[in-house]
C-alpha cells in the first residue's frame, strides 16, 4: 500500500512502468507486483502511495499513460 507498486493483467511481475496522469501531467514509476485490475475499462491499479503522488487519490480513477521501462 505504501510502496510504489501496481497491478496489471499481463505485464510480468517486477516490470517497472512509468504511469502519467493525463489530467495533470504528474508521473510516477511503479513496479508490477500483482494481477488486476478486473474492473472494466481499467488498465492498471496503483498503490495508495502512487495514487497520492499522481494526485488522484480523491478522484480514485484518472486517465493515464503507461510506459514500460523494463524489468
Amino acid at each position: 500500500m505504501n510502496d510504489l507498486t501496481a497491478a496489471h493483467r499481463t505485464l510480468r511481475f517486477g516490470t517497472r512502468v512509468r504511469v502519467t496522469n493525463l489530467s495533470n501531467g504528474r508521473e510516477v514509476v511503479v513496479r508490477v507486483n500483482d494481477r488486476g485490475p478486473y474492473s472494466g475499462g481499467r488498465v492498471i491499479d496503483v498503490s495508495r502511495e502512487a495514487a497520492v503522488r499522481l494526485e488522484m487519490i480523491e478522484a480514485g480513477v484518472a486517465p493515464v499513460r503507461v510506459e514500460v521501462l523494463g524489468e
